[in-house]
């Protein structure tokens, strides 16, 4: 079925059921308790315990997926039920929330998740007042979602059908959401093609058409050639870390392109076409490395105008200013030497700046960072960063230190 997620590991329908009983609960408070360590030492555990040893082995997955999920959906984890595959898509908590929040302001009331997998949006939206209907086509994530749902208490605001989500009848409601499987059936590999994503790319773009307020969930790495006309592109950073993209669209499109910056509790947003450059000039006494939402959404040359900056070289987004200025949208550090690419030359100016440790970022070096680390032979009582570029098409190496 169009939409079906993959590598549920060793749960099966079956085995889920048997979680949900009483025994299965008893099992699962058991495996919580000695996850986290050595798996053998976990599984005899349960054995001594008088777990039988499928149930048991269905326990330590799904405790073991809680504590890995921890991070992603916070203390709500504990309670609930996941596969590999799904947890790996899922949508971070902060993300989803912000989502969601977004749609009730634009008036979505109803909303359909098409592909809804474990739940993460779904359950988002519900929290947030929004009626959602949920489909999706695998079996075994679908009583998941639904089960997640119960133990939420909110199976009344988002319940969960077992189908194909092509062929729900999005007239129902009044928004859709939108999360294609991005992994092959059967191997589980990332699929990297939106064409061959489920469901389809041409389905899930043709969505705008059909329904006031449609996202789509993409991966962070999507070509901006396969961009609807009309539909805003935003892509979203948490703590430094690009986390997604999604495609705004019909009336819930604002800007062409935004880059969305989580850090701690505060939301910063930039936003702009996306098709303008930056102007290119000398490297300068600071540079600025852009956070990953800010490059992919191809907002670097707004940035550059908000901390009057350029660019060395047309295709490397790092930034040189002048002077420093605080920004969530960049690191900041202060340039101390500029030279050639050379090993023995930075080498030997790491010597003379008695540097040991150093912090290795590049953007157009094909050089291998750790590779570099262990060729320079470190030693030394000091810190710097060392950036890997190219200036004007030259390999350029920039001895750093954050700014003040």
């Amino acid at each position: 079925m169009v939409g079906a997620r993959t590598d549920n590991g060793p749960v099966d329908l079956d085995q889920f059921a048997a979680l949900r009983t009483a025994e299965g609960s008893a099992a699962l408070d058991a495996a919580t308790r000695v996850t986290g360590g050595d798996p053998l030492t976990a599984a005899a555990a349960l054995r001594t315990a008088g777990v039988p040893a499928g149930l048991a082995a269905a326990a330590l997955t799904q405790a073991e997926l809680r504590r890995r999920a921890t991070g992603k959906f916070g203390p709500e984890a504990a309670g609930m039920f996941l596969t590999r595959a799904g947890l790996e898509q899922a949508t971070r908590r902060v993300v989803t929330d912000r989502r969601a929040a977004r749609l009730r302001a634009a008036g979505v009331r109803t909303l359909a998740d098409l592909g809804c997998g474990l739940g993460a949006d779904a359950l988002a939206a519900a929290r947030a007042g929004i009626r959602v209907y949920g489909v999706e086509a695998d079996p075994l994530t679908a009583a998941m979602a639904a089960a997640n749902a119960e133990a939420a208490g909110l199976a009344e605001m988002f319940t969960v059908e077992h189908g194909d989500a092509t062929a729900f009848d999005v007239s129902r409601v009044d928004g859709v959401f939108c999360d294609p499987a991005r992994r092959s059936t059967g191997t589980g590999r990332r699929i990297f093609d939106p064409k061959a994503y489920s469901p389809p790319w041409d389905f899930v773009t043709a969505l705008a058409e059909r329904v006031p307020h449609a996202v789509v969930k993409v991966a962070p790495g999507l070509d901006h050639a396969l961009i609807p006309s009309g539909a805003e592109a935003e892509w979203v950073s948490v703590d430094g870390d690009l986390v997604e993209a999604a495609l705004w669209c019909g009336r819930l499109a604002d800007v062409p392109r935004r880059a969305t910056v989580l850090r701690g509790t505060r939301v910063h947003q930039l936003t702009g076409s996306g098709a303008v450059e930056a102007p290119v000039g000398p490297v300068r006494r600071f540079l600025y490395d852009p956070d990953p939402a800010v490059v992919r959404a191809h907002l670097v040359a707004e940035l550059a105008t908000t901390l009057d900056a350029t660019i060395a070289d047309p295709s490397i987004a790092y930034l040189y200013a002048d002077s420093p200025a605080g920004t969530p949208f960049a690191r900041c550090l202060e340039v101390t030497d500029v030279l050639p690419f050379s090993l023995k030359r930075l080498r030997a100016l790491l010597r003379e700046r008695r540097v040991g440790r150093v912090e290795i970022l590049k953007r157009g070096s094909a050089l291998e960072p750790e590779r570099l680390r262990r060729d320079l032979r470190l030693s030394g009582d000091q810190a710097a960063s060392v950036v890997l570029t190219r200036i004007a098409a030259a390999p350029t190496v920039l001895l750093c230190h954050p700014a003040g």
